[in-house]
């Protein structure tokens, strides 16, 4: 099947990012082409790595593809600063640069995150109306799922902050779950209005203002279960629950695994149970929800999870095709009128 040119979603992807490289976003590259019909990708790498790894490809795949020779790489462990000012030619950098450049509608990475950011920051810039970028992913609930920002970008956070993150998420969630108003909600340690530090009481009141679909403050257990469909906190608050509950993934597995392999009835339990157990692992596995947005930026860019799988870096792939095929920048920059005071 021929693809429309005009049609079609271009994906510029950091082939030498992440802990793997091109072993993995070479494979998860032709799994995403298959997926998707108007796909086309530019791998931004070492080429001579890159032709080796894509000697798998089908011929309509090859046609769809296209390489960028970059020579240098950021590494995992790489000051931003540093990663900023002496990498200009990595892949990373050079991925993004098609995204400013238009040649590529977005961007996916599985490289160092804070590089990422600041090069993301830097190239692309923000939308009017955005003091600082966001990281937003989404996690698995009760009804449906939950989009959670900011989850690392930024630490210490404004009133002014916490209400731009809340407009960018609930566009964001709107786009991906087709939800005409999203619920927001404020994480906090308690949902009485006389609960939590100045700056979360005073985003309280700007959200409690706005034509947001503000249902007040959530605590960390609300984030599971469904009933809000954006949880907004700073970038500390957001990271130690976010790695909180992939410690918690961890802990349920280990315990299962020794549960039911304690004797041979535990096994034979575990064995007639299997379809269950792999229904619920999948509905909870981690890969299928990889893929962070980089929220606030003039252009599409997708943070991978460094250590992603195939599978789970397809996914990541796709969250970038739909963002695009839904212009989701130009969408918040829309948005940022009606809700800002």
């Amino acid at each position: 099947m021929d693809v429309n040119d005009s049609m079609a979603t271009m994906i510029a992807l950091d082939a030498m990012g992440g802990d793997h490289g091109p072993s993995v976003v070479i494979p998860a590259a032709l799994s995403s082409l298959n997926q998707h019909d108007d796909l086309k990708l530019i791998l931004v790498g070492d080429s001579a790595r890159i032709e080796q790894e894509l000697k798998a490809a089908t011929a309509d795949q090859l046609r769809r593809i296209e390489i960028q020779h970059s020579t240098q790489v950021v590494a995992m462990d790489e000051p931003p600063a540093q990663a900023l000012r002496s990498k200009k030619d990595s892949s990373m950098r050079v991925a993004i640069n098609m995204v400013k450049d238009n040649r590529a509608d977005a961007c996916v990475s599985a490289g160092n995150t804070g590089a990422l950011m600041a090069t993301a920051r830097y190239v692309l810039h923000t939308l009017l109306g955005i003091d600082r970028p966001a990281i937003n992913s989404t996690l698995p609930a009760i009804k449906g799922h939950t989009h959670m920002l900011d989850l690392g970008a930024n630490v210490d956070c404004s009133a002014d902050n916490l209400f731009q993150f809340a407009v960018m998420g609930s566009v964001l969630a709107g786009v991906v779950e087709d939800i005409a108003e999203p619920k927001v909600g404020l994480l906090n340690v308690g949902s009485e209005a006389i609960k939590g530090n100045e700056v979360v009481k005073s985003a309280n009141k700007l959200l409690e203002n706005s034509a947001l679909n503000y249902i007040g403050f959530v605590e960390g257990d609300d984030i599971f279960c469904g009933d809000v469909d954006v949880v907004v906190c700073d970038g500390f608050v957001g990271n130690v629950a976010l790695k909180t509950t992939e410690g918690v993934a961890r802990l349920i597995s280990n315990y299962g695994r020794q549960a039911f392999n304690q004797n041979i009835f535990t096994k034979i339990a575990g064995f007639l149970s299997l379809p269950a157990l792999k229904n619920f692992k999948s509905q909870i596995d981690p890969r299928r929800y990889n893929g962070a947005s980089l929220l606030g930026l003039r252009g599409i860019v997708i943070k991978s999870h460094g250590g992603a799988d195939a599978f789970s870096f397809a996914h990541a792939i796709s969250l970038a095709h739909l963002e695009a095929k839904k212009s989701v920048p130009t969408l918040i920059d829309n948005q940022l009128e009606r809700f800002l005071l």
